[in-house]
């Protein structure tokens, strides 16, 4: 363990570059350049803030760094805010690039750099600045190696404080360095962000920030394993401290009788935590001491544990003669005399009658207001984990205010709007750079991004109020907004397709037949593997125009085509499709089918078209199951532990292409592919069924449950009878699903809302989804009916849901 931050304890200036605030901010003494430097001394720390020119960007920044200004000022470090002024010349007011940065120093030397996107508000500022000045103090640790050899170069010498936090820059965060400051010469802190770590020392609630006390001091034996201690509060400044505390008070303490356990205090109570005392006797004293110490090694920091001798010649306490136990909640209140005979009842005991109290007020805490620091927590670790890795940044082009409006007019742009503070930003940026990595070398759109933290009043006035955003631009065009997972595939299918103008006007029978077998557009055939040609006689000019609007509703989601020739019969006969009809190109099967188009609306074609991209026995997955679920059909699934039976497949393909289960969704499971199926059969069944399972699950109407029996083997024969018993009110249900809604803790984690809203201009649309400004502008005009998005689906009548129909 090193010593050496006490030298500069308090010699850090920590200067900050921004954008002048507005308002005026009374608790920042308020300096110029030359003045301020003139201020620095060694052993004496400083946080300025250094302002040029006005920007509303910075408000936020301002508030929360005056929030921190009281606790930097107790750790010894001042904070000043420094006008740029012309008369006077400063690097640190001069470049753009340097304006969102913030710099660390220790008298004039500079220590770190961070971008002012990691300090994002008051905890973030103080635990970012403490854990730089802490790099001594406080090991960061990727790995159960590295914590191992932390272990061992310790045996002996000193304890460690190992602790885990989600992300960099938490309120957990905060505490664990504010703890650091005052215990780092004392103990060893070890940080880390990494869950496959804290799994590796048996910890499997990784769901929260948890911390360790390693009593490594007490071991000689460099074998044998440090014991280790977990604090079981929540990481809180005030609880770090008591636990702390707790850890350095003697593991078992001794009294006798005569000392009345009412009039005992310890520091245990003064922190308050209970005491436990273990009556013993001289005969068994021994015995009861090692028992005490076992039971003093499970409540080490929950309670404080003495072992209390009866002496035969003492009267002065009346303790019952049978009890073995005394407890004392809390300074001033009256002990409490037990008969416990077991150490588990007696830890059961203490746990029982304070932790879970405080659990209890925890979870009431959390019911009436998320934490709402914490949303994004494990998205912020995992950006924090890749935060070394080196992102070729330069594959995209970086826009600003000034070059924004002269970009995306100059050249056809994929724009990334996003938040440099925000972690679902910096997490997407990631797939955004490998994106253009695909696309490096390749004739494509030119891939931009925007950081709106630094250009609020540029993504305003693209009507850019969420992180993050894709925008698609093209000259002569409204901008098309992406509505698509973001994820790299999806983003890319979108822009591939997007390179051609939908529908497409073929002009030949010829180029029709190349565009059917996908000779014509094979290099977008692996994003889309179905096209779509409208065939139209030359005077379907309604129909026409119905098909071109679905064609370009549907751009960058599959491929369209239009077909109005003369000899338009020779397509319509060759594929037996009546005018106005649509020709579907499957080119994995190597099949076209046709559909007729009589009297359909642009609406109806593009359902036609979403549902023709469906798969007709899909495997559910997180991703696709929302647009399965529109459907607004019961789901028949079929749960499996690997790969479909091919014997079942085939049962499930011969009803679906007999038409006897087009009222249900026929769809399987992979469990190994979608570990969750394991907790919706456990939901079902209470106890995990032997698989492959088949279930009928009504999601739209009373939540019933059927299960396929178990003693059956899953044939057409025997599923079919078992649909017609369903039908026929004849099968009972396993199970009914709770009608309580699943709201989302915060109104802004609302997704299903947000994607009903995106998708109200076109209601009957499923399938990826991409929006045009003009359209979102009049959507925003439009109430907002949210019967759809309780409902979901509509009402489910058993009696009419299966047909058993004879092909």
């Amino acid at each position: 363990m090193s010593f050496s931050f006490d030298g500069f304890r308090v010699g850090i200036s920590f200067v900050m570059m921004c954008i002048v605030y507005k308002s005026a901010v009374n608790s920042l003494p308020e300096l110029s350049p030359q003045k301020y430097f003139s201020t620095l001394q060694a052993g004496k720390a400083s946080l300025a803030y250094f302002c040029q020119a006005d920007s509303p960007s910075t408000s936020v920044f301002l508030e929360e760094l005056n929030k921190a200004v009281k606790p930097l000022q107790d750790y010894g470090i001042s904070v000043a805010k420094v006008n740029c002024v012309k008369e006077e010349t400063s690097r640190y007011c001069g470049k753009e690039k340097d304006l969102m940065k913030a710099y660390l120093f220790r008298g004039n030397i500079l220590l770190r750099e961070f971008p002012t996107d990691t300090l994002f508000d008051e905890n973030a500022i103080i635990a970012h600045v403490l854990f730089a000045l802490l790099f001594n103090e406080v090991k960061y640790i990727t790995t159960l190696e590295d914590l191992q050899n932390i272990e061992n170069a310790l045996k002996g010498k000193a304890n460690i404080a190992f602790s885990y936090v989600r992300a960099i820059g938490t309120p957990e965060h905060r505490a664990v360095m504010e703890a650091a400051f005052v215990y780092g010469n004392t103990y060893q802190f070890v940080l880390t962000t990494e869950t496959a770590l804290l799994e590796g020392i048996g910890m499997e609630d990784i769901k929260y920030a948890h911390l360790y006390f390693f009593h490594c001091k007490s071991v000689l034996d460099l074998t044998q394993q440090c014991r280790r201690t977990l604090m079981g509060q929540p990481l809180t400044t005030l609880d770090i401290y008591r636990f702390i505390k707790s850890m350095e008070a003697p593991l078992l303490m001794k009294t006798e009788v005569a000392e009345d356990p009412q009039q005992v205090s310890t520091v245990h109570l003064q922190l308050g935590l209970p005491l436990v005392f273990i009556v013993s006797q001289q005969a068994t004293y021994e015995a009861d001491r090692r028992t005490a110490e076992w039971i003093a090694w499970r409540l080490l920091g929950k309670a404080g544990v003495l072992l209390l001798l009866r002496k035969r010649d003492s009267l002065e306490v009346d303790i019952p003669q049978q009890a073995n136990v005394v407890f004392k909640r809390e300074e001033g209140m009256p002990v409490e005399f037990l008969v416990l005979h077991d150490v588990d009842l007696v830890i059961s005991y203490v746990e029982n009658n304070t932790y879970i109290e405080e659990r209890q007020e925890d979870e009431t805490d959390d019911m009436e207001g998320p934490d709402m620091g914490m949303q994004d927590d494990e998205v912020a670790e995992s950006v924090y984990r890749d935060r070394k890795r080196q992102l070729p940044l330069e594959l995209t082009v970086e826009l600003t205010g000034e070059t924004f409006n002269a970009t995306v007019m100059a050249s056809d742009s994929i724009v990334l709007f996003y938040a440099g503070w925000q972690a679902v930003s910096m997490a997407f940026l990631h797939s955004y750079v490998d994106l253009a990595v695909k696309l490096k070398g390749t004739p494509t759109m030119l891939l931009t991004r925007i950081n709106c933290a630094n250009w609020p009043d540029v993504c305003t006035k693209e009507n850019v109020t969420e992180f993050p955003v894709i925008k698609m631009y093209k000259e002569g065009e409204n901008p098309v907004s992406y509505g698509g997972m973001l994820g790299t595939e999806d983003l890319l299918k979108f822009i591939q397709l997007n390179r051609i103008s939908c529908p497409v006007n073929i002009t030949s029978i010829q180029e029709a037949e190349e565009y059917l077998t996908g000779e014509l557009y094979k290099d977008l055939i692996p994003y889309s593997g179905v096209s779509v040609l409208g065939l139209f006689s030359p005077t379907m000019t309604t129909a026409q125009e119905d098909f071109t609007e679905a064609g370009k509703y549907l751009k960058g989601c599959v491929i369209t085509g239009i077909y109005s020739e003369e000899d338009v019969l020779i397509l319509s006969n060759k594929y037996t499709a009546t005018l106005p009809a649509l020709l579907l190109a499957r080119h994995k099967e190597s099949l076209v089918e046709s559909i007729p188009l009589a009297n359909t609306h642009a609406q109806e074609i593009v359902q036609i078209i979403t549902n023709a991209l469906l798969e007709t026995f899909p495997e559910i997955t997180v991703e696709n199951l929302p647009t399965y679920l529109g459907l607004q059909k019961p789901l028949l699934i079929l749960f499996s532990d690997g790969i479909i039976n091919p014997q079942y497949q085939k049962a499930m393909l011969t009803l679906i292409k007999e038409k006897h289960l087009d009222s249900v969704i026929p769809c399987w499971l992979n469990l190994k592919n979608t570990p969750v199926g394991r907790g919706i059969l456990q939901v079902y069944f209470e106890v995990l069924p032997p698989l492959p399972l088949l279930v009928v699950v009504n999601l739209h109407s009373g939540g019933q449950v059927f299960a396929f029996p178990s003693d059956q083997a899953i044939t057409e024969q025997n599923l079919l009878l078992w649909l017609k018993k369903l039908e026929a009110g004849l099968e009972s249900h396993i199970t009914i699903l709770s009608a309580q809604e699943w709201k989302p803790p915060l109104p802004a984690y609302d997704f299903l809302r947000m994607m009903d809203a995106a998708a109200s201009q076109h209601p009957t649309r499923k399938g990826p989804e991409y929006m045009k400004e003009t359209d979102i502008q009049e959507n925003d005009k439009q109430p907002e009916d949210k019967s759809a998005v309780r409902k979901g689906i509509k009402h489910w009548n058993r009696s009419n849901v299966f047909k058993a129909e004879k092909s």
